[in-house]
C-alpha cells in the first residue's frame, strides 16, 4: 500500500463535491482523505512532508489546484471549492488522467495564459508525476542521502582518537548529562563515561570503534560487557562499519542495556543534531492564507 500521487485524486475530489454545494478547501480535503484513504497504515497517514505539513493532505490540496486550473471545480466564495458542470461530466466516465489534463484544452490555455504573462515573467506552469512538493522532498532527501554519504567517509578517515570525541560531542548535543573522557590506556574498552545525574550515581559507558570495512564482533562486545560491570548495567557502542549477527546476539542476551550505533545510524543522528553539518541554503516557501481573507 503506499499514498496516492495528486492526480489520482482527481476523481476522489470530483465525487466528494459532487454531494456538496460547495465545500470549504480544509473540509474538502479531510473528507477526501476519510472516505477513499482512511484504510491506508497509520504511518503513511501521519507520513510528513519535508516542510512538517502531511504528506496526503498536501497531495490532495494539489489535485484540487490543477482541477481548479482545468476548470473541473471554482472557488464561488473565499476558501470554498465547488464543483463544475465540466466536472460533473469527467465524473460520469470516472477517468481523469494525469495525461489527460495535460492535453485539456482549459488547463492548456492556463499554462499558455501563465507563460504569457510578460509581467510578472511567470514560468510555464509544468505537470509532473509528483507534485511540486513531492518534487521538492525528493530532491532534498537526494542532498540528505549524499551529505550523510559524504559524512560517513569523512568519519571513516579521521584519527580514532578525534572520533571518539566526536562521539562524546554527539551525545551532549542530544541532551545526556555530564561526559567524561577515559585515559588512552588502561581504559577498559571504555572510551569515555556519561554521568545520568549530578552525583554521578548513573553512569554510561561508551565504546566507540572507527572501523572502514571490519564489522563489530562478538569478542569486541563481551570485552565492552565485562568492562561495564559492577559499575554500571548501561553501555553504548557505536561504530563507523556495521555488527555482524553474533555480536547483535550477543548485545540483545545480556544482562546489561547496550545500545549498538551503527554507522548508517551514527550519521543519521550526527544530522538530525547537527554535528558535523552546516546549513548551507534556506528555502521559504510561502502559500496563501486562506483564514486572511475569510
Amino acid at each position: 500500500m503506499k499514498l496516492p500521487k495528486y492526480h489520482e485524486t482527481f476523481i476522489p475530489i470530483l465525487e466528494v463535491l459532487n454531494a456538496e454545494e460547495y465545500l470549504h478547501h480544509k473540509e474538502l480535503r479531510i473528507r477526501v482523505r476519510d472516505r477513499y484513504y482512511s484504510d491506508l497504515p497509520q504511518d503513511l497517514l501521519n507520513k510528513k512532508t519535508s516542510t512538517g505539513a502531511n504528506v496526503l493532505l498536501d497531495r490532495i490540496g494539489w489535485g484540487k489546484s490543477y482541477l481548479k486550473m482545468g476548470k473541473f471545480v471554482d472557488y464561488p466564495k473565499r476558501g470554498m471549492v465547488q464543483i463544475t458542470e465540466k466536472g460533473k461530466q469527467t465524473l460520469r466516465t470516472r477517468k481523469l488522467t494525469l495525461q489527460d489534463l495535460q492535453n485539456d484544452p482549459d488547463f492548456t490555455a492556463y499554462r499558455e495564459a501563465q507563460k504569457n504573462k510578460k509581467e510578472n515573467e511567470a514560468e510555464e506552469v509544468s505537470i509532473e508525476n509528483d507534485s511540486p512538493q513531492d518534487l521538492i522532498d525528493s530532491g532534498f532527501s537526494a542532498i540528505e542521502t549524499q551529505v550523510k554519504t559524504d559524512l560517513l567517509e569523512k568519519l571513516r578517515g579521521i584519527d580514532p582518537y578525534y572520533f571518539e570525541k566526536v562521539i562524546l560531542l554527539l551525545l551532549k548535543k542530544m541532551g545526556y548529562g555530564d561526559l567524561i573522557e577515559t585515559s588512552k590506556s588502561g581504559d577498559g574498552g571504555v572510551d569515555g563515561i556519561i554521568n545520568e545525574d549530578k552525583l554521578g550515581l548513573e553512569k554510561i559507558y561508551i565504546q566507540a570503534k572507527r572501523y572502514n570495512e571490519n564489522k563489530v564482533r562478538e569478542r569486541e562486545i563481551r570485552d565492552f560487557i565485562g568492562a561495564m560491570s559492577g559499575d554500571t548495567s548501561k553501555g553504548v557502542f557505536v561504530t563507523t562499519s556495521v555488527f555482524d549477527d553474533s555480536a547483535i546476539k550477543k548485545a540483545h542476551e545480556a544482562h546489561h542495556t547496550i545500545i549498538l550505533i551503527n554507522g548508517n545510524k551514527l550519521v543519521d543522528l550526527m544530522y538530525q543534531y547537527g554535528v558535523g553539518v552546516q546549513v548551507s541554503d534556506v528555502y521559504e516557501i510561502k502559500e496563501v492564507d486562506e483564514d486572511f481573507f475569510e
